[in-house]
């Protein structure tokens, strides 16, 4: 019973809703396709357009719009010019039969002109409108003259009118003609251009005048219909702009039009303010404006047709397709679609740099790991490699010419060559001399011992060259390895930073003007280019203050308790006149400070002193702390130690890790010299958000963390820079406290003070026995110790850096107002 049961409830078919209705936008796709086609690639649409300009009347009387829009798709779109100037004929046919023969030998007469007057003309564009308005004048003239067999004053000022408007005509037909023969348009409409097709389509639609249907006007309807269209993309601006253009135009062609351009304009004010309401809204903006201006326009008889009328338009707005007002939205400036498509675009070239930044990194990345991998031989192999070419390099002086030579390479090869190792061995180790021992032995195998010797003295010298050239190769390909490596890592950082997009903070820019304003400050922009905690960005336009402090004492404040973070003032940019504006940045503030201070002394009391010492300000937080002493003193000693300071802190400012950093001076300086002139470094790289401290200490002294009674030493065991070529940096980090002192030194204070054994007991008891914490004040005092230990004579150069961290407290305290929501 349950299995006939399910058999009467199993569905015997699946009904596909989705498939009718993707069916449906199919069948309109492959419509609207066809009509493009036929209208804009055929061409039939200038056909169409040519059937009404040829139609349309200035004062019921001048025709200026069939010369200048031929002669503009004459020159935009020549092939296209034949369907023109039919429907131009076409459309005059219906005026009467003269005004078409006099549009036909019109445009005859200005291709001909055109033709001869292209010898010498070079801009066709500049040149066309005055071609234009000379053609037509003539030829009014001509008419004129041919008609009445005389010519009045009046009929030299009607010529006069319609040359101007032909002129001006063409202009405008030569900006809004692309429009209607291009198909994909790339890029978004000028203001003169968006003007331009609202003159253009309201002259196109004076030639509806005089049609009715049901004793309904045209073109009050398509008048109304544009307008109503325009209002609901483009807002009220545009869309009065389109009713006082379109109702200017008919009023020119028909006078007793002239209260409808009333209508027209006030229709767009109205419905561009009741955008929101999206298309009903902009209809009973338009439904008002008819009703207001209709009671006064012609008298109540004829009101009930003026509202038909406008039923008319809005019934053909509210069928309108979504997808065609969105598409004309995106050419109008000020539109969301505009904005849209303009961020659409700055997305795409935003992408396309960060993808190039990205190969680039990436190429560099591949020669780095190119120039970074080792030979795929192993060193044993490479080993007895050289040790063979050494070998034959010397039996080919020696052995080849020897009576003995079968005896001691063909029968007692394994001993002739581990004898010969060995003393080649030998003579690298002992600077070309062989043990006596060695030598015996030798000399009862070979013959000519001697001249072994010789050969193998001379090869060594070459074997010595070769091998240090060989290492200073190497070296440089290292060296090349890391700065690729690391101008690679530098560069990916560059393009993951330009793909993190700006976000749209107009609502949080809003808040904070109007919480600014309502305190009695006047903000004339505010601009956010971040929010992130710790990462504030804001910049401000404000007006002169005359030096006030405005910023800081007020701005700032506010700005910290609006945002929940400390905020300072970053850069200020004062305005020199009453009438500029003052340009502030503000940035979040860090959570610690450093105060420094700073005490050196050169050897025997002299002017240069082979010790440096920098304070770098780097980005995102960090200050870094170095002292390099050059070995020796005086001016060379200064020169390299200012050099290493210098190259660490071009490194380390353009974003490369502080370890490559270090590794790169290191290898330019022992590159750059056959000189053993080395110098040392210690570094300290101080975070500012948390006060984690990274130190690097290469060939230097160690340094001293004061906290309260504690002392804590840091330590790390580097050669000198520039001493070898390869070694790995040490780095030791470590958490400073707020109160903490940092102190770093050179050898000549750590070892300066005189019949000290332990100089780290003698140190930390000097620190310790100190009673100020002022950093400039512990240098001196540390630096004066060690200087009255040896009977105040400097027996080498002297530097002391102290730092000191604190927590960063802000001057003025925070000014509550609203909070602000940080996430739009």
């Amino acid at each position: 019973m349950e299995k006939t049961n399910a058999s009467f409830i199993e569905p015997v078919r699946e009904v596909n809703l989705h498939s009718s209705k993707w069916a449906l936008q199919n069948g309109l796709k492959k419509i609207q396709l066809m009509l493009e086609s036929f209208f804009i690639k055929k061409g039939y649409l200038l056909l169409l357009v040519g059937f009404l300009l040829g139609r349309a009347l200035i004062l019921a009387k001048l025709t200026p719009f069939c010369l200048p829009f031929f002669a503009s798709v004459y020159l935009i779109k020549r092939d296209r010019a034949p369907l023109a100037l039919i429907g131009l004929i076409i459309g005059a046919v219906t005026i009467s039969l003269t005004n078409a023969a006099f549009t036909f030998i019109i445009t005859i007469l200005f291709m001909l002109v055109f033709r001869i007057c292209k010898k010498w003309v070079t801009n066709d564009m500049k040149w066309t409108p005055l071609i234009v308005a000379i053609v037509l004048g003539l030829g009014k003239l001509a008419e004129a003259f041919i008609l009445s067999r005389q010519l009045t004053l009046y009929d030299l000022m009607m010529v006069g009118v319609q040359t101007s408007l032909a002129f001006i005509l063409t202009l405008i037909f030569l900006q809004s003609i692309p429009l209607l023969t291009f198909n994909k348009r790339r890029q978004l409409l000028k203001t003169e251009e968006i003007v331009c097709l609202i003159i253009m389509l309201a002259s196109i639609m004076t030639g509806t005048i005089g049609w009715k249907v049901y004793d309904l006007s045209i073109e009050h309807i398509m008048s109304r219909y544009l307008v109503l269209v325009f209002s609901f993309i483009a807002g009220a601006t545009v869309g009065s702009t389109v009713g006082v253009v379109t109702g200017l135009i008919f009023s020119l062609a028909s006078v007793s039009s002239f209260y409808h351009m009333s209508l027209l304009a006030f229709s767009g004010v109205l419905g561009g303010l009741m955008k929101e309401g999206k298309k009903i809204g902009v209809s009973i903006g338009l439904f008002i404006a008819t009703l207001l201006i209709g009671m006064y326009g012609e008298g109540g008889g004829s009101i009930q047709l003026t509202v038909l009328e406008t039923a008319a338009a809005i019934f053909l707005f509210l069928l309108t397709p979504q997808v065609l007002t969105s598409r004309l939205a995106k050419y109008i400036p000020g539109t969301p679609e505009y904005t849209a498509e303009q961020q659409k675009y700055m997305r795409k070239m935003r992408d396309v740099t960060a993808q190039r930044v990205s190969q680039f990194s990436n190429v560099f990345h591949a020669l780095s790991k190119s120039f970074s991998q080792m030979e795929i031989q192993p060193k044993e192999d490479e080993s007895d490699r050289e040790m063979d070419y050494f070998m034959s390099n010397v039996t080919e002086k020696t052995c080849q010419t020897c009576f003995k030579k079968d005896q001691c390479w063909a029968n007692n090869f394994n001993t002739t060559y581990s004898y010969m190792e060995e003393i080649i061995h030998e003579m690298d180790q002992n600077d070309g001399n062989v043990s006596s021992k060695l030598s015996r032995e030798w000399e009862k195998i070979c013959t000519r011992s001697k001249r072994v010797y010789e050969s193998i003295g001379q090869e060594l010298t070459f074997f010595q060259a070769n091998q240090k050239l060989k290492k200073q190769v190497q070296e440089s390909r290292r060296l090349v390895a890391e700065q690729l490596l690391g101008v690679s890592e530098v560069m990916d950082n560059f393009a993951k930073e330009i793909q993190r997009e700006r976000e749209n903070h107009h609502k949080q820019e809003e808040q904070i003007m109007e919480a600014m304003q309502s305190f009695g400050i006047h903000i004339e922009q505010v601009e956010i280019y971040s929010l992130e905690q710790g990462n504030v960005d804001i910049e401000m336009s404000l007006p002169f203050c005359d030096g006030h402090g405005e910023c800081d004492k007020l701005i700032a404040p506010m700005l910290s308790d609006i945002l929940g973070e400390t905020i300072v003032v970053n850069k200020e940019e004062c305005a020199t006149y009453s009438n500029e504006f003052c340009h502030v940045t503000f940035r979040s503030s860090k959570a610690y400070t450093v105060e420094t201070g700073i005490a050196h002394a050169a050897k025997d009391g002299g002017l240069v002193s082979g010790d440096s010492y920098s304070t770098i300000e780097l980005g995102l937080g960090k200050y870094a702390i170095a002292i390099s002493d050059g070995m020796g003193n005086g001016e060379r000693a200064h020169y390299e130690s200012k050099e290493t300071l210098l190259l660490l802190q071009k490194i380390l400012q353009s974003g490369i890790e502080e370890k490559v950093a270090i590794k790169s001076v290191n290898s330019i300086l022992s590159l750059r010299t056959t000189d053993e002139i080395f110098s040392t470094l210690d570094l300290a790289m101080i975070d500012l958000q948390n006060a984690s401290t990274k130190f690097l200490k290469i060939g230097s002294t160690p340094s001293f963390i004061k906290r309260g009674n504690k002392i804590i030493k840091i330590q790390a065991s580097n050669l000198p820079i520039g001493m070898i070529q390869e070694f790995e940096v040490d780095v030791v980090s470590e958490q400073l406290k707020a109160g903490d002192l940092l102190i770093m030194m050179s050898d000549g204070v750590f070892e300066g003070p005189l019949h000290v054994e332990n100089y780290d007991l003698w140190m930390k008891r000097k620190l310790q026995g100190l009673e100020t914490d002022n950093p400039q004040e512990v240098a001196d005092l540390i630096l004066e110790e060690v200087i009255r230990s040896r009977s105040e004579i400097i027996h080498d150069d002297m530097t002391v850096t102290v730092a000191k961290i604190k927590h960063n407290t802000p001057k003025w305290a925070s000014i509550p107002v609203q909070k602000l929501k940080r996430q739009a």
